[in-house]
């Protein structure tokens, strides 16, 4: 019981400072996040958003040996608009296909300044039963209690055969094309954290 404690206290200290993306990268859980996306459509513009979201990454000798999964439920995006919520869930088929999901398979360091790194995320994106390889852009925060990550990029509906995005014989459309914007929090995984 002590030793377990102890331990804990160590990797709290040792966790207390600006880290660096050459420096060692714990284990880690998402604390908090937020997956929204920018959609355009006849009607006007509207944006979707949950905060609904899991994840968890596998630290490293460094950030490019990095690895985890974040995944959101499609029931769980909210545009503000209760029939079109309903369109979404239709059009996504979430009864069938209730994730989203993003499987990290690699990090490619683009640059870094003190503890903050540049980097691209290789992986795939799961959605609405297909699977695709894309690489993300994404900006990372390295602190001791905490890593932040942020991605913002452009997504076609149409590459994961997303259909039903026109009503009334086509009056009322949306345009395949939406902006994505993830905003994750990750805390170390440390002895005395609880398992999810």
């Amino acid at each position: 019981m002590r030793f377990g404690l102890l331990l804990s206290v160590c990797l709290c200290l040792a966790w207390a400072g600006p880290l660096s993306a050459q420096d060692a990268i714990p284990s880690a859980r998402l604390r908090e996040g937020r997956l929204s996306f920018d959609g355009r459509a006849t009607l006007g513009d509207f944006t979707g958003v949950t905060t609904t979201v899991a994840g968890e990454m596998t630290g490293g000798p460094g950030l490019a040996a990095v690895r985890g999964w974040v995944e959101a439920p499609v029931r769980t995006l909210k545009t503000g608009n209760a029939k079109r919520d309903q369109d979404l869930n239709k059009s996504m088929e979430s009864g069938r296909y209730p994730t989203i999901r993003f499987d990290l398979g690699e990090v490619r360091p683009a640059g870094a300044r003190g503890d903050t790194a540049e980097v691209v995320l290789v992986g795939v994106f799961r959605i609405h039963g297909v699977s695709r390889e894309v690489e993300l852009p994404a900006r990372v925060v390295l602190a001791r209690d905490e890593i932040r990550l942020r991605s913002d990029f452009p997504m076609n509906l149409e590459d994961y055969r997303i259909k039903g995005l026109s009503k009334f014989l086509g009056m009322v459309k949306m345009h395949p094309d939406i902006m994505v914007h993830v905003d994750l929090a990750f805390e170390p995984i440390t002895a005395g954290t609880p398992a999810r």
